[in-house]
């Protein structure tokens, strides 16, 4: 599963609205992201309008493309482009900056404990006659 972070810039003018229509999303909308592999997906704005995503999709790339078949998204992202600064001619959600993940907690812990289990596994192993001897 990718966890995919990115960012937009939502216009200052227009964040009181910007929130208000994500407290509300339609229910077909919802229903759409779900079944094409927008997963935890959260949004998070900041004061001056950053807006930071985070999704966990098997592919964002596939996330992106079945969306793009869908006709709910097409009239949701025509509604919310208005929202935002430096998109040029894309929709929001194919002229986000997808951020690079440096760090991750479970992937780092994982790999902690398999290279310790691992380094476990080759060290020699005493029999309890050897023990007694030590």
């Amino acid at each position: 599963m990718q966890r995919v972070c990115f960012q937009l810039q939502v216009r200052p003018d227009r964040m009181a609205e910007y929130r208000e229509r994500h407290t509300a999303v339609w229910p077909e909308m919802l229903q759409a992201l779900a079944s094409t592999g927008w997963h935890n997906y959260s949004l998070f704005l900041r004061e001056d309008g950053l807006l930071i995503g985070y999704v966990e999709t098997p592919s964002i790339d596939e996330a992106r493309a079945g969306m793009a078949r869908t006709e709910v998204n097409g009239r949701w992202q025509a509604e919310m482009a208005e929202f935002f600064v430096d998109l040029g001619d894309q929709q929001p959600d194919q002229g986000f900056l997808v951020l690079e993940e440096v760090f991750h907690l479970e992937d780092q812990l994982a790999g902690h404990e398999q290279s310790t289990t691992q380094a476990h596994d080759t060290e020699p192993h005493s029999t309890p006659e050897e023990e007694d001897v030590r």
